[in-house]
């Protein structure tokens, strides 16, 4: 049997505490243990971004981080920032600019977008790229995903209502 080490932490807003075993990374934990299956599990290297979750605000590879790791920590999950519609201009963004097919690099790539957004008012078309760097998509060709990201940069640069622009039909 494994040793089991105490976590405490807050994701999506609920304070969870867990015993795990020291080598359990984030993205197992948050979806076997907390059944938070939006943190995908691609290349387990850190390289495509499907894992992609925020831990205290910024962007990280849940399976390059171990959950101990993250003991102390707030976590946001895809779930978490839909639940409380922090998403929802850029989820209705993808879906207008057709920028999403599989779907198994959305999560990660939604992640990546509103943390670039809470930093950078108005990112260049450069800068999120750069943002998205991290993030690896085989059906999209990044372009609807760039112009997704930018429109709703934009709209929130206008001052348009992030209420206003949800009430509007897709």
């Amino acid at each position: 049997m494994s040793a089991t080490y105490p976590i405490s932490l807050c994701v999506n807003g609920e304070k969870i505490s867990r015993l795990v075993e020291p080598r359990e990374t984030l993205a197992d934990f948050l979806r076997r243990d907390l059944q938070l299956t939006g943190t995908h599990t691609g290349c387990e290297m850190g390289v495509c971004g499907a894992c992609l979750v925020l831990l205290d605000g910024q962007p990280v590879h849940a399976c390059l981080t171990f959950a101990v790791q993250a003991s102390g920590a707030v976590v946001e999950t895809v779930e978490g920032l839909s639940e409380s519609a922090e998403i929802a201009e850029l989820q209705r963004a993808f879906h207008e600019r057709n920028a999403l097919q599989c779907g198994f690099c959305t999560p990660g790539m939604l992640v990546s977008a509103h943390g670039l957004l809470t930093r950078a008012e108005v990112p260049s078309r450069e800068d999120i790229r750069d943002a998205l760097s991290g993030n690896y998509c085989r059906c999209t060709g990044y372009e609807a995903i760039v112009d997704a990201i930018e429109a709703v940069a934009r709209r929130r640069a206008a001052g348009e209502s992030a209420a206003r622009f949800l009430e509007e039909p897709a």
